[in-house]
């Protein structure tokens, strides 16, 4: 498929992007309405939306191609299981609380628990994790583009970037919650009808039928999914669940970005509705995306196709689109190009609308009476949008510049740096009733405990006898940032009942 005919299809699938975004805030662009949604979102639907904004580019292009990895083949599934135990503990155990509060934003818990100091620690921790998580993301799709579209036109790296970020902006800085949610349920309609025709496509190309194309995937090698050979590895399977347990509680559960959409809903039992059908299609369409990456692999091995080379390293994110645009037809190339496009633009315009929320909320206080009704307030949120997207814009370009990595590693390591402190605060929170801490000393706490987890993790070979850490770092770091709060902790004035 050409680069013209790319950029054409793109160029349409925004424009429809923007033409609803114009349709849903038509009557109302309040922050009510960018920040909650109006409280009115059907469950079901936030439910199918946050497919799109769990999966994103990563899953679409990563995941698949880390299958050819002989440590990793199916490993990645362990990971996942971990993740649907973590959205079980989520609805059961967070969002009643956050429903009982009625948050705007999900870190006035902490405000309202441990003090003001040790709230804006924690939305500065998630504005810091969210920033950087959803650049990568959205970096591994502008990197496809520039490979396959943008470089036959002679458009630098830094103008792709910007362009991206313009589009997005263009269709969320003015409904904001309201036009996300519909916008991903459209986009998740795309991710999921383009990894079910991906399949399709591949097994007509390999002349597999179902039953074939499963049998070839199981007796591949790259279909091994539990791995407990040696515990001392990263990939053994207790390491890999209950990493995925303890990420999924703190990049969702914590996250003001998901938990954003989950408030939208109408009460509690929507909420939660929406959360174990979400929990059911991850899982299953996990299942289909690792099948893609052995089908790829196979595909590749038949029609003598090597893992595409950027200076000199083999990166095995490209590998999927390589395929699809240069070996299949036009239209599964499409269907491949709407998937990646919607897998990561779903993740990227609902990150940057909980970071301005976040930002709004917690550092201006928008959502206090006193606030809301004061002149320029839309314009000051549409400053802060617009502010979000400059720093993404920039942590794209210095992750370019270092970057050699498959992202989808690269994401999962710092999210166990960054989000590990939300999960201590949180932890101390809602297990230390009778306790309350200093709190002027917690921003030092959640700066020392990161600090001494990279040590720990550089030296894990060396300190526990070939031991490597993997996705449970963030364990150990919410547990450094637990045992740090105990230490500046004091007697509660009340018992909290939250």
């Amino acid at each position: 498929m050409s680069p013209t005919t790319i950029l054409i299809i793109i160029v349409i699938y925004f424009g429809l992007l923007i033409l609803i975004s114009n349709l849903v805030s038509k009557k109302s662009s309040d922050n009510d309405t960018f920040f909650k949604a109006n409280k009115n979102s059907k469950w079901y639907l936030v439910a199918f939306g946050m497919i799109g904004t769990a999966l994103s580019g990563v899953t679409f292009i990563s995941v698949p191609g880390e299958v050819g990895n002989p440590d990793l083949q199916f490993k990645y599934f362990q990971f996942v299981l971990g993740n649907a135990l973590g959205f079980i503990i989520i609805a059961k155990v967070l969002l009643p609380l956050y429903y009982r509060m009625n948050l705007t934003s999900i870190y006035s818990y902490i405000e309202q628990r441990l003090g003001v100091i040790s709230y804006k620690t924690a939305a500065t921790i998630f504005l810091i994790s969210r920033t950087i998580g959803s650049s990568f993301r959205l970096y591994l799709v502008v990197i496809v583009l520039q490979r396959y579209v943008f470089d036959a036109f002679d458009v630098p790296f830094a103008l792709t970037v910007l362009i991206s970020l313009g589009l997005i902006f263009a269709y969320t800085y003015r409904g904001g919650l309201k036009t996300i949610i519909i916008t991903d349920t459209l986009q998740t309609f795309f991710l999921v009808s383009s990894v079910f025709l991906t399949i399709i496509f591949v097994c007509h190309s390999l002349d597999f039928g179902a039953v074939e194309a499963f049998e070839a995937v199981k007796n591949s090698n790259y279909s091994k999914v539990f791995f407990y050979e040696d515990y001392l590895k990263g990939n053994f399977v207790l390491k890999q669940i209950l990493g995925g347990i303890f990420v999924t509680i703190a990049m969702v559960g914590l996250d003001q970005d998901l938990m954003q959409k989950n408030l939208s809903c109408k009460n509690i039992d929507e909420a939660q509705k929406n959360m174990f059908t979400f929990t059911t299609v991850f899982v299953i369409i996990n299942i289909f995306f690792l099948s893609v990456g052995a089908l790829l692999y196979l595909y590749a091995e038949k029609n003598g196709i090597a893992i595409p080379m950027v200076d000199g390293v083999a990166r095995t994110d490209y590998l999927f689109p390589e395929i699809a645009f240069k070996h299949l037809s036009i239209v599964p190339a499409i269907i491949f190009l709407l998937g990646l496009t919607a897998a990561t633009f779903a993740t990227t315009d609902s990150a940057l609308t909980a970071l301005t929320t976040s930002f709004c909320v917690d550092f201006l206080g928008m959502d206090k009476t006193e606030n809301q009704n004061k002149p320029n307030i839309v314009r000051t949120r549409h400053f802060v949008h617009v502010g979000f997207s400059a720093l993404m814009f920039l942590v794209i370009i210095i992750f370019n510049s270092l970057n050699d990595k498959s992202v989808v590693t690269m994401i999962f390591k710092v999210a166990s740096y960054t989000y590990g402190p939300l999960l201590g605060l949180y932890a101390f929170g809602l297990f230390m009733k009778s306790k309350t801490v200093h709190d002027k000393f917690v921003p030092f706490i959640c700066l020392l405990s990161p600090a001494i987890c990279f040590l720990i993790s550089k030296n894990s070979a060396a300190l526990f006898g070939n031991y490597v850490i993997d996705n449970e770092l963030i364990i150990v770091n919410g547990l450094i940032t637990f045992l740090g709060l105990l230490m500046i902790s004091k007697p509660a004035t009340s018992q909290t009942k939250f």
